[in-house]
């Protein structure tokens, strides 16, 4: 028998040449350590190990710079209207030349000053000349009603009246006759105090005081109401029904308000 034939593989020169097994395939985002295993790398943008930054909100810097913003245009505006104002009040004080009114009082009779037997009442009614002056070339004066007119010995009321409602042009003077009655409790004690006063200095002070609402017109503009005040100091030389009453000073101030 002939001898069996070897058989020796031939190698496929076709085939793609056997390569060592590789090593495993190790993630991008980490390295390898001297030991073997993995480390985990972290990305570039994350956080490092410091403590992160402190954002700031921007929201009460805008809140505040809105209240300086609104606190500035609200004052901008104010000052704007005191200059506007300023300047309207500075024409008319120019166009106009308003003066205060004047008054006096010019007389005064006393007809009743009698103590009642009953209570010791004393009644008084005094007829009192006031004398009021309007010096304005172009402004008129309103006498609204509402006015309370006094006279007053010391700290006691003696009477009270009131003014009459018209209308003074323009450099005009008005006399007024004015009517005050009145009544004292207890009116012997008065009557010792004002002759003892009389006996000392031979004369009598005594005090009106008046409160009165006036419109002032400006051509033919009416402004808003006013309220005025005016104190007159007088002197008489007795107080005594049916007797002629001297006055030996009187001297008035007034007092405007709005």
């Amino acid at each position: 028998m002939a001898d069996q034939q070897k058989i020796h593989p031939v190698p496929d020169v076709e085939a793609p040449p056997e390569t060592s097994p590789s090593a495993p395939l190790v993630p991008l985002a980490t390295s390898k350590s001297d030991t073997g295993n993995p480390v985990e790398q972290h990305p570039l943008n994350s956080q490092s190990h410091g403590p992160s930054p402190v954002k700031h909100s921007t929201a009460p810097k805008k809140r505040r710079s809105c209240c300086c913003r609104c606190m500035c245009w609200t004052l901008s505006l104010l000052l704007l209207l005191i200059v506007i104002l300023g300047i309207i009040v500075g024409i008319l004080f120019l166009v106009f030349r308003p003066k205060l009114p004047k008054y006096s009082i010019d007389g005064l009779r006393v007809t009743q000053f009698d103590l009642s037997s009953v209570n010791s009442s004393l009644s008084a009614s005094f007829d009192v000349n006031i004398t009021a002056r309007n010096p304005n070339k172009r402004i008129g004066i309103y006498y609204d009603g509402g006015s309370h007119i006094t006279v007053w010995y010391n700290e006691t009321q003696l009477c009270e009246g009131a003014l009459p409602k018209f209308y003074q042009g323009h450099r005009n003077t008005t006399v007024l006759v004015l009517p005050m009655t009145g009544q004292v409790q207890n009116g012997t004690v008065l009557l010792t105090a004002l002759q003892q006063q009389q006996q000392m200095t031979g004369n009598i002070p005594l005090m009106l005081r008046a409160k009165q609402t006036v419109r002032v017109k400006l051509g033919s503009l009416k402004l808003m109401k006013m309220k005025f005040r005016i104190r007159c100091r007088l002197v008489v030389n007795a107080l005594s029904a049916n007797n002629a009453i001297r006055i030996s000073s009187s001297s008035c101030s007034f007092r405007l308000r709005l």
